[in-house]
């Protein structure tokens, strides 16, 4: 039954029948005969609804003897009629279209009735911001005033089509979900690609019935698509490989980083209701939630790409989501030299470093490419040695066929559960592992972590945040404090001295340009202070006609200490890398 197009017939009878439809699915009918209703999840509802953003008491459906009215609660998710967010909306017709999230409720009189009268409008809210990409309740859709274009951003974000009228989208989206669910058709069994034709199938013979132009017909019904079985507007962005990283701010705020520059995509979501629905897709698979008790997650993507989600009460605006995108291609330590992140001859110290064990720990702001590094450089571990990977939401793609990949779990909805990345770490001493990696040290795991590089799993790596290799080291030691047990300063700089050989300073420049500033090693403790000593630095020239930062890497004459080791176990290495054209010689 199309109940856009259902006449307006006023429900006049105190005994009614209400249909529940979910996500486009019949739920109930149930048939009612009380002069006041309540609609939400506590237990003695009379129509019961599920969702963490729902009130026990959100909506009433009151009887005043002549008409029904709809009265919303003083939700947070809100109440809408006929896409209108309401407060209070009178004289309830058949016609009339309830919504409350991923709810539709319709109503009629259990016993027919003839009488028609136009439903009187709703009172609405002071914000009209909200919307609800729902189908269109006017029978003419010619006479409703189609909203305008999307605005066009100042910088063009991505070569795909973006035309596309919210309205067209939030309608086409609507009929499409109706028309598939009357036919009875179970889209959850599909694969992308029959999902993909049965929505093109579907959408092509309803727009036949449309009697004003429309979009892009394949814009629109790629963008109808990707709004039923992918991320939205977020899937083109996601398959731009010039954008690096995706943030939402709200429904109508989409900004990225592409080619290193943030600008704002001209991209929207039709409601917050969208951007929620963007997030449980993508942590459902995971196992993962998000509701009032825990606002927050991390998650993944199927490529790797990392995930964080925040959502109200914290996030103000509305759901927030934060995509820093995964490479395509599995990048190699040629590739950072390509990009100009490094030098040759850093790329052969790093080779050296690794394979002879060295622990080594990777500093650097946000988004300045550590977990990038940290990849890099754990796939030059010899291909015969065993590690465990350790972290918050897995990013990392090695290529050792002796890999074991670790991920931490959030609490149940009980709150119990949790595994943290320390417990984690102190699992993987008991997997006979030759090298650990830990994603990124947070807090009191930093403990464990360097107890375990001091127990015989030398060449295990770690991320931290920190702007400077001696910011990194005093980062640490309070990373290691956190850990609760009362160990004197002077026992734990003397454990991080013995623990981390190598600090590498990663560094994201105002251009967009991401660079290994420093490569320090750790080569002892005086007076109470950990000895650090620059091997590679990168020597800042200025900024181009193109306001790139223009610079050289530059060795600083400091042979590593271990390569003398190393020469003494017949393994010599070659040190003119760090002794020509060195920093001190003045080059």
């Amino acid at each position: 039954m199309n109940y856009a197009q259902q006449e307006s017939t006023l429900i006049q009878s105190q005994e009614i029948i209400i249909t529940l439809y979910k996500k486009a699915k019949l739920i109930e009918s149930i048939t009612l005969n009380k002069a006041e209703l309540i609609i939400g999840k506590d237990k003695n509802a009379d129509v019961k609804l599920s969702g963490f953003s729902l009130s026990k008491i959100h909506a009433k459906l009151v009887f005043n003897g002549h008409y029904w009215s709809v009265q919303d609660m003083s939700s947070m998710a809100g109440t809408y009629v006929n896409r209108e967010r309401i407060i209070e909306y009178v004289q309830l017709t058949e016609a009339d279209t309830i919504k409350i999230q991923d709810y539709e409720l319709h109503c009629r009189p259990a016993q027919p009735t003839t009488m028609k009268q136009q439903a009187i409008k709703p009172l609405p809210m002071a914000n009209k911001n909200i919307q609800w990409a729902a189908e269109e309740t006017q029978p003419n859709f010619a006479a409703h005033q189609v909203a305008t274009e999307i605005q066009t951003a100042t910088q063009t974000v991505t070569q795909t089509p973006m035309h596309v009228k919210n309205e067209h989208r939030q309608r086409l989206h609507a009929e499409v979900i109706q028309t598939l669910d009357l036919r009875r058709q179970d889209i959850s069994s599909l694969g992308q690609q029959d999902i993909k034709a049965l929505t093109r199938e579907t959408a092509l013979e309803l727009l036949k019935n449309w009697h004003e132009p429309t979009d892009d017909v394949d814009a629109l019904i790629d963008a109808v698509f990707h709004d039923i079985a992918g991320f939205g507007p977020l899937e083109l962005l996601l398959q731009d490989p010039s954008v690096s990283e995706i943030m939402v701010n709200c429904a109508t705020e989409i900004f990225v980083e592409q080619n290193g520059t943030i600008q704002k995509s001209p991209l929207t979501f039709t409601d917050d209701n969208a951007v929620l629905a963007v997030i449980d897709r993508i942590i459902t698979p995971l196992g993962r939630r998000i509701d009032h008790s825990s606002p927050m997650v991390d998650a993944r993507l199927p490529d790797g790409s990392r995930v964080n989600a925040i959502i109200p009460p914290l996030a103000i605006k509305g759901p927030c989501i934060t995509i820093r995108k995964f490479p395509a291609k599995r990048l190699e330590i040629d590739d950072l030299i390509d990009f100009g992140s490094m030098d040759q001859a850093m790329a052969e110290f790093f080779k050296v470093a690794v394979s002879e064990g060295k622990n080594i720990l990777v500093s650097g702001g946000t988004g300045t490419g550590k977990t990038t590094l940290l990849n890099v450089l754990s796939n030059l571990i010899p291909m015969h040695e065993r590690v465990i990977t350790i972290e918050d939401a897995a990013e990392l793609k090695l290529n050792q066929p002796d890999l074991v990949s670790l991920e931490s779990k959030p609490a149940n909805t009980e709150g119990t559960g949790a595994i943290h990345i320390r417990d984690l770490v102190k699992n993987a001493l008991r997997m006979r592992p030759n090298r650990i990696v830990v994603g990124e040290c947070r807090g009191a795991e930093a403990l464990d972590m360097l107890q375990a590089m001091n127990t015989g799993h030398d060449g295990s790596l770690t991320t931290l945040h920190a702007n400077t290799p001696r910011d990194a080291l005093s980062r640490l030691e309070v990373m290691v404090m956190m850990a609760g047990m009362d160990i004197p300063v002077q026992a734990i700089r003397e454990q991080m001295c013995s623990a981390v050989h190598i600090i590498v300073q990663q560094t994201r420049f105002p251009c967009g340009s991401r660079k290994i500033t420093h490569v320090s090693e750790v080569v002892g403790i005086e007076a109470g202070v950990i000895q650090l000593q620059d091997i590679f630095v990168y020597k800042r020239k200025g900024i181009n006609a193109q306001g790139k930062i223009e610079g050289k890497f530059m060795p600083t004459g400091f042979i590593p200490s271990f390569y003398e080791t190393l020469a003494e176990f017949g393994k010599p290495q070659n040190t003119d890398i760090y002794t020509q054209n060195y920093l001190g010689a003045g080059a």
